[in-house]
């Protein structure tokens, strides 16, 4: 970071590499959140998927330690604290969504979470005991 911007800098091959490798991730993500937005665009919804800047959030690497908005911006611990909740999970999120995910271990059944498959597998019924302990 030079006067509050990113700037690029020589590092070791490895920091390099796993750079590489994190942009080739974010440019096949981006090929599926394009998809997405067109099935988003497609139901009606005024709404659309982004990806944040490869320096939001980051606790390892290059970007660790580094307070960054996703769009990209760099902030101060104090902007950041006050905005976070707006871009990632609270802890009554999470709360939330764990109590979602009810343990279901009877034959047959589904968690609720989970849509019961069309047809079991190579066509079996799909209550069908594949495995069977005597």
């Amino acid at each position: 970071m030079k006067d509050g911007a990113l700037v690029e800098k020589e590092v070791p091959l490895l920091n390099a590499l796993n750079e590489v490798l994190r942009d080739d991730f974010i440019k096949d993500s981006a090929g599926g959140i394009g998809r997405w937005n067109k099935v988003i665009e497609k139901a009606g919804l005024a709404f659309r998927l982004t990806l944040p800047h490869k320096a939001f959030n980051r606790h390892i690497g290059t970007f660790a330690g580094l307070r960054v908005s996703p769009e990209g911006r760099v902030m101060s611990e104090t902007e950041w604290a006050a905005k976070v909740d707006q871009w990632l999970a609270t802890e009554a999120d999470r709360a939330y969504v764990a109590s979602l995910m009810g343990r279901v271990v009877d034959t047959g059944k589904y968690a609720n979470w989970i849509a019961p498959p069309m047809i079991g597998i190579n066509k079996q019924p799909v209550d069908f005991e594949y495995v069977r302990f005597n």
